[in-house]
């Protein structure tokens, strides 16, 4: 029995293995990159976690849903949220919520990224917010629902923190934290 021939055997099935799971982590772990007039971002979707949001967030993506939209509400150390307005302040169209995925595990701290709703659990659809800061109120507790977390900011967390920064107030139809200046999104896309 020779050792070192199946050492050598073991050690290139590992390899192998390795290589193989590696290549599935990184198809499973998609990413996009937000181009605003700030500057970009990327954000890592997390589509073990959040399947239905990823998916459904992928989808306005593929379609250019996020084009010309705007960032329409920033609360410094709390959030920044777009994906939902155009550059007059129009609500654009979407599909029908997605199912709440916020029992997923995956917690709202600084840089993750989740999807916005309103107040009906299920009502999630295209605007999407970055966490300024670590936000444990949104997660979900034993009595209500959460916010879906689906991905987190993996470059350009400075583009978000100077989003977060601007001068907020009353502006199109929000009587309070639009950015005066509006910031936009010019596109978001998929990296391969």
């Amino acid at each position: 029995m020779r050792i070192p021939g199946f050492a050598r055997l073991l050690a290139l099935s590992a390899a192998l293995l390795f290589g193989f799971s590696s290549l599935a982590l990184a198809q499973s772990a998609p990413r996009v990159r937000v181009e605003t007039s700030l500057g970009n971002f990327v954000i890592e979707l997390d589509p073990q976690r959040a399947p239905l949001t990823v998916a459904s967030f992928l989808e306005y993506v593929k379609a250019g849903h996020y084009t010309d939209t705007v960032f329409h509400r920033v609360i410094g150390n709390f959030v920044v949220q777009g994906g939902g307005y155009d550059a007059k302040y129009v609500e654009k169209p979407t599909r029908p919520g997605t199912p709440n995925e916020s029992g997923n595990g995956l917690s709202n701290r600084r840089g993750t990224v989740g999807l916005a709703r309103t107040g009906e659990p299920h009502s999630g659809t295209a605007q999407f917010y970055v966490n300024l800061a670590d936000n444990a109120a949104l997660d979900p507790q034993p009595s209500r629902w959460g916010y879906t977390v689906f991905g987190h900011v993996v470059d350009g967390m400075n583009v978000v923190d100077d989003i977060g920064a601007v001068a907020t107030g009353t502006l199109g139809p929000f009587d309070r934290d639009a950015p005066l200046q509006p910031i936009m999104i010019k596109r978001v896309e998929v990296l391969q």
